[in-house]
């Protein structure tokens, strides 16, 4: 064999074993908008776990974007209630998108006055203070912080940035077997389960479709530098936020 010949196969070799680890083990993943603040920033590299759940098309990690049809899971296993999962676009396979697990099979969420319900019963929340969502274009906005409490004691922090935003009163939705409901930390910049597919949300995600458990943050770096002079990107780096578990 040639050295073009040993070149190309030590680079499909190389591939193809980087192809297997990031679609059995681990991936990273680079946050693109706020709609999961403050859990996750703009610029957050978060890793998920592909292990947790189980497997299926959607987990396989492919060269160059390309994705599979949807298939079953194998050694499935379903999210726990406020497990943070990435998993495919309903729009758009190729593109990951992040939430949080609220609804599991059978049960019953709506959003009533800014408020979430499950099976009948308002969702504890507590505020923790002021702070400044930031979007996708280097805006910010103030935001009531809040301690939320699921059913089963998991407790997150949310944004509120509106008092009764266009998603904060929906109909009451039964989660079917296979699916879960999942929201965004940042409730009125989050477009989940509240918003069906066909308006550019989420729906209710079939469990198949989930790629993997996010466990925590490799790096993280504001992307609001890109329009500073480029000496001083290193300020953007958030070194707090390395190496951090996600809750």
């Amino acid at each position: 064999m040639g050295t073009w010949s040993r070149t190309v196969a030590q680079f499909f070799a190389f591939v193809l074993a980087l192809t297997v680890v990031k679609s059995a083990i681990a991936e990273p993943y680079y946050v693109p908008s706020g709609s999961m603040e403050p859990t996750l920033m703009i610029g957050d590299e978060l890793v998920a776990t592909k292990y947790a759940y189980g497997y299926s098309s959607a987990s396989l990690a492919l060269p160059f974007g390309l994705t599979l049809p949807p298939t079953q899971r194998i050694f499935g296993e379903l999210p726990a209630r406020g497990d943070v999962v990435v998993f495919r676009s309903p729009a758009n396979r190729s593109e990951i998108w992040v939430k949080r697990v609220i609804g599991l099979p059978g049960d019953r969420v709506q959003m009533r006055d800014g408020h979430l319900w499950i099976n009948g019963e308002v969702v504890k929340e507590r505020a923790d203070g002021v702070a400044q969502a930031e979007d996708s274009d280097g805006h910010h906005t103030g935001a009531v912080r809040l301690i939320e409490t699921l059913p089963g004691g998991r407790q997150h922090l949310i944004f509120k940035t509106e008092a009764l935003g266009p998603l904060d009163n929906t109909d009451e939705v039964l989660v079917p077997s296979g699916h879960v409901f999942v929201m965004g930390d940042n409730r009125d910049n989050s477009a989940d389960s509240r918003v069906p597919p066909s308006a550019g949300g989420v729906g209710l995600l079939p469990a198949d479709d989930i790629v993997g458990r996010v466990v925590g943050l490799a790096g993280s770096w504001d992307l609001g530098k890109l329009n500073d002079p480029i000496w001083t990107w290193p300020a953007g780096l958030r070194l707090s936020r390395f190496f951090t578990a996600v809750q």
